[in-house]
């Protein structure tokens, strides 16, 4: 036998260890491929921003303040009450000083914030003044409620009155506007917005009309106890609030 011939059976063998050697690295590559991708934890997906519930506080010189600091209004001191009982709600004064009941319907649709979820609504005081007639007051507080209900927006109506200046029946009527619409929209009512401010020196600024810092406390703390199942009702997260930004 040459030394050929005594070769070839092994290097016969030696082929056979190879290709049968090569599927097992293969194979083994593949497991260890797999355990490491199945390692991998997915991407996290990054947590949606939380929309801030807004509140419009629409209304006329008793909503915007007139003649006190911004952060003296009823509305940035209902704000701050808001942050300090950890409701997320932000709020946002829409008070035009001069407006009538029509004026605040006509800008209506521009100051009702996107995320509005509440309106607070003191309109018809320069109404009652000027003596508009109450069958348009209660038109115009009407479609203002019904367009925010629409929007699913809460609406808390704040109520006025009005000096018998345009006769006695005038006033009466006008003071039934608000107790009326409350219980037609089913809609929170605050029977009047100046309720213990109205006549007092101490409260009023000289005009005796509009209210001054002390006023607008007392009207803040007023309004709190009618706004506030309101926020709860419509917090972001009932059991778990944020502040404000």
């Amino acid at each position: 036998m040459t030394l050929l011939q005594a070769f070839r059976p092994a290097a016969g063998l030696c082929l056979l260890m190879c290709f049968r050697l090569i599927p097992t690295s293969l194979l083994l590559a593949a497991v260890l491929a797999s355990a490491c991708s199945e390692s991998r934890e997915p991407p996290t997906a990054p947590a949606a921003a939380q929309t801030v519930p807004v509140v419009v506080a629409l209304g006329d010189s008793l909503t915007a303040g007139q003649g006190v600091a911004p952060d003296e209004s009823y509305p940035s001191l209902v704000q701050a009450r808001a942050r300090s009982a950890n409701y997320p709600h932000r709020v946002i004064n829409a008070g035009v000083s001069g407006d009538t009941s029509a004026d605040v319907l006509r800008r209506l649709d521009g100051a009702l914030h996107p995320d509005a979820r509440v309106l607070i609504l003191a309109a018809g005081a320069n109404d009652g003044l000027q003596g508009i007639p109450v069958a348009q007051i209660r038109s115009n507080l009407s479609t203002i409620i019904e367009r925010a209900q629409g929007r699913g927006i809460r609406v808390l109506l704040c109520g006025m009155e009005t000096l018998p200046t345009h006769g006695l029946d005038y006033s009466l009527d006008f003071h039934r506007v608000f107790p009326d619409l409350a219980a037609r929209y089913q809609v929170a009512l605050m029977p009047f917005l100046l309720e213990g401010v109205l006549g007092d020196p101490a409260l009023n600024q000289p005009d005796r009309i509009h209210p001054n810092a002390a006023g607008y406390r007392r009207i803040a703390a007023n309004i709190w106890p009618y706004l506030e199942p309101i926020l709860r009702a419509t917090s972001t997260n009932q059991l778990d609030r944020v502040n404000p930004r």
